[in-house]
């Protein structure tokens, strides 16, 4: 199994979690948010893969990558900043918003 398999599967759940909060929020501005945050990610990413991997920390199957690369981290790699930075916040937007409000501190309207 190649890396870009394993990516597709875990990206196949990340977009039908972010369709169905999509469908459900019916709102453009979490998603302004999610793309600053997944830019942000995704430099993140390539700077400091390419340090683990330059330092030998990390390394890959050059029989299971596709050969695209971004400094010297495979492009496969950056698959699960995307999947992070989509599925944590399409999950919450899913949660009920009393599930979320539980343990934080009290909105402005609900103190009293």
């Amino acid at each position: 199994m190649t890396y870009w398999t394993l990516n597709a599967i875990f990206l196949a759940v990340v977009a039908i979690v972010a369709i169905v909060a999509a469908v459900r929020i019916r709102s453009t501005r979490p998603w302004v948010a999610v793309a600053i945050t997944l830019g942000v990610l995704l430099v993140m990413t390539a700077v400091f893969d390419n340090v683990m991997i330059g330092i030998g920390l990390v390394g890959y199957e050059p029989s299971l990558i596709s050969g695209a690369f971004i400094g010297i981290a495979p492009l496969e790699d950056f698959a699960y900043a995307i999947a992070a930075a989509v599925l944590l916040p399409s999950l919450w937007m899913l949660l009920p918003a009393g599930s979320r409000a539980s343990g934080a501190v009290a909105r402005p309207e609900e103190r009293a």
